[in-house]
């Protein structure tokens, strides 16, 4: 592809994704550079040999030059990232001038975030999603392991996608537990994996329940589209979860051959659907 040397930028978060990435720029020798954020990428995601630079939250307007300055054509944002509260921030002047340029109202997690795109694209930079540099990342639609959902997964499947599609359209979370009709928690800040552990004490008597995951209607595909992984299958299981029903064709799988691998393993499932198929 005409493209596929143009010069990349890694915004790292935490989680495994990042460091896939860079793997992948290596091994296909395509530059990059890497922005990894302090308390959020892991710390020995770079090294010497690892062009980049560590910052903090409120150096995302040191970041953009130095990105610019690196001659970064096109950037990708991965891995997941804490929220901090304004008072954990302190800002470099681009970044206090950014703020003051946003409204409050929007501060959600998706409003900031497109924000912080336009900002990027103000330096003549193109902000991609990492499915546009990695292919087969995306979840593909219908049962991916040995085992399906039961006639009462399907009902928690469809109770937790119908939840699920209001919380993303508020901008509030990505995913649900329901169990037998009930729902037993929504994501908010703390995230998918506290949001299961949390949901494991919550379990009733009977059939194990599921974890809806679906992409925010209103959400831009090249940034914080919903993810699983093995991680996500071993804290379900460890909840008393029968499985995972993702958005098939937005939901990024990290490594899906050992992530099935896993779920067969476990005797769990893992279904893609389409969000529209569950709402009445």
């Amino acid at each position: 592809m005409e493209n596929s040397q143009k010069k990349l930028g890694i915004i790292a978060g935490g989680g495994t994704l990042p460091r896939r990435l860079i793997s992948y720029c290596q091994e296909n020798q395509r530059p990059f550079f890497v922005l990894a954020v302090e308390g959020n990428a892991e710390t020995d995601l770079v090294n010497e040999n690892i062009p980049h630079i560590w910052l903090r939250l409120g150096q995302a307007g040191t970041g953009f030059k130095r990105m610019a300055k690196e001659n970064v054509e096109e950037v990708v944002m991965i891995g997941t990232i804490r929220r901090p509260s304004f008072k954990d921030i302190i800002p470099d002047l681009r970044t206090t001038a950014f703020l003051a340029k946003v409204s409050t109202k929007a501060l959600g997690d998706d409003g900031l975030l497109r924000a912080i795109i336009k900002e990027i694209e103000n330096e003549k930079m193109r902000v991609v999603g990492i499915q546009e540099v990695m292919k087969d990342l995306l979840a593909k639609s219908g049962c991916l392991t040995k085992k399906k959902p039961s006639k009462t997964d399907l009902i928690d499947i469809k109770r937790g996608a119908q939840v699920a599609f209001e919380l993303g359209r508020m901008d509030v979370g990505q995913s649900v537990v329901a169990q037998e009709g009930l729902v037993l928690g929504v994501e908010g800040i703390e995230g998918t994996d506290e949001l299961i552990k949390r949901c494991g004490g919550y379990k009733r008597k009977g059939s194990g329940g599921v974890l809806v995951k679906l992409r925010k209607p209103q959400q831009d595909m090249r940034i914080d589209l919903p993810t699983i992984g093995s991680r996500t299958l071993e804290n379900a299981k460890n909840s008393g979860l029968n499985g995972l029903a993702v958005h098939s064709g937005n939901t990024l799988i990290v490594d899906e051959e050992e992530v099935i691998k896993t779920a067969d393993k476990l005797g769990m499932f893992i279904v893609g659907i389409e969000p529209g198929d569950y709402l009445e």
